[in-house]
């Protein structure tokens, strides 16, 4: 016999885990959709070259690649970004710019596992491409505030910087050319520290000790918004990029503020640079304050130069992504998630076997005022039904028997309170008291 397993970094789902799951994405879906994206979808698999080198080396390491039956070199997607890029490009002609769109699916990295982190997930995406305006970068932190708000959280903060101001103070130091490996030194931070970075940035970087603390001191600023930008702006002075920089996060965070955000869930973090490659201006990381050694629940930033490995046109765009298993993880953790593996919160007991159709119809007609029923399949003891509903998670127990039938009433069972009240069978009158029961 072959054990049943599965792959180190793989998992399956069960249905207490799919069900968070499905209501996440549901929410993300409905928040996007407020927004004006559309959704998309690409395949698992592209070309090797699509993919490779444009989300760094480490990235470039951790992709799973092979030769397919036609011998072409495939691989399977990292992330949803570098595939949006190539559907924008060759979709161009019938999508129109700007284009927003939303795309919910699993990526792959063949990466260390660890917590909330896993070689196969869920990204859940959305973009704005084939515009440089800021009010796309606004839009982009909005979205981000309103997913966590919908979800659930009130206590969480969106870490935002920008490229430019790090390619700025590079530039001064005569560093330009050595900034993607400056940028991967920093997005470790939250692993190995400052001593760390500073190592990395001096042993396998190749900078000088005045030149990581250079790079250090702009990365340690903290404070208010305006502190911090006046600090920046010191540093990066006589750069044309970095100062566009600084300019750009005043605009993102006044925009933000103008559309909502309390300045509380807002904070200006110069230390975080996002590893991949392709990003080039603002950058986003979410952190949840009740949590935050799991890492960001919700990243991403502005890319302006993805698309033109695939097209003459500039398609620059901006956009997030929320990490759904790491943020499940953290529910989770949080006891935010309710044990259920039932998305029926309803079950109808099946007692007398002669009424199996009366049964079936009650049931339709429930469906149809919009509950979700289910009707136990056969009519075994009603300790072991009830038991049953107990282990999945069931809200509401319908109990009608030969007596209930004749009396046309029907015994409503609050499964969690431990009580139950007789109602009339008849649907206004039913759905009346199963809304009471499910409100609690």
């Amino acid at each position: 016999m072959i054990p049943p397993r599965t792959l180190k970094g793989f998992r399956d789902y069960l249905p207490q885990a799919m069900i968070p799951r499905e209501r996440i994405m549901e929410i993300a879906r409905r928040v996007y959709r407020s927004y004006g994206f559309a959704p998309i979808d690409t395949p698992a698999l592209e070309y090797l070259e699509i993919l490779a080198g444009k989300g760094g080396e480490e990235t470039d390491k951790q992709m799973y690649r092979f030769q397919d039956h036609g011998g072409r070199w495939v691989a399977l997607r990292f992330d949803l970004t570098v595939p949006v890029a190539r559907f924008t490009a060759q979709h161009l002609n019938e999508l129109g710019i700007p284009f927003k769109r939303y795309h919910i699916a699993p990526v792959w990295r063949g990466e260390n596992t660890q917590r909330g982190r896993y070689r196969e997930f869920v990204q859940c995406d959305f973009d704005t491409i084939g515009t440089r305006s800021l009010t796309a970068d606004i839009e982009t932190t909005l979205v981000i505030h309103d997913l966590l708000r919908a979800i659930g959280f009130h206590e969480f903060v969106i870490r935002i910087n920008n490229r430019k101001l790090l390619n700025g103070l590079l530039e001064r130091q005569g560093l330009a050319d050595r900034a993607a490996g400056v940028l991967r030194a920093l997005d470790k931070w939250g692993k190995i520290g400052t001593e760390g970075v500073k190592q990395e940035l001096e042993q396998t970087v190749g900078l000088t000790p005045a030149q990581a603390a250079a790079v250090l001191e702009l990365t340690q600023i903290h404070g208010d918004h305006d502190a911090v930008l006046a600090q920046a702006e010191k540093l990066v002075q006589g750069s044309v990029v970095g100062e566009e920089g600084v300019h750009e996060l005043r605009e993102v965070l006044r925009g933000a503020t103008a559309g909502g955000v309390s300045p509380g869930y807002l904070v200006l973090d110069l230390a975080i640079a996002r590893g991949l490659d392709y990003y080039t201006g603002t950058i986003y990381e979410t952190y949840l304050t009740a949590l935050p050694g799991i890492g960001s629940v919700c990243s991403g930033g502005r890319y302006d130069n993805l698309a033109e490995l695939f097209t003459t046109q500039s398609l620059p765009g901006v956009g997030a992504s929320l990490g759904l298993d790491r943020l499940l993880a953290a529910m989770e953790e949080l006891g935010m998630l309710e044990t259920v593996s039932t998305p029926a919160p309803i079950l109808l007991v099946f007692f007398d076997p002669q009424r199996r159709d009366d049964y079936l119809r009650l049931a339709a007609q429930l469906r149809s005022a919009g509950f979700n029923v289910e009707f136990y399949p056969e009519p075994k003891k009603i300790s072991q039904q009830l038991k049953y509903a107990d282990r999945r998670g069931h809200r509401v127990a319908l109990v009608i028997g030969e007596t209930e039938f004749e009396k046309k009433v029907c015994q409503v069972k609050d499964l969690r309170a431990g009580t139950q009240k007789e109602v009339p069978l008849q649907l206004t009158a039913l759905a009346e008291a199963i809304n009471e029961i499910l409100a609690r």
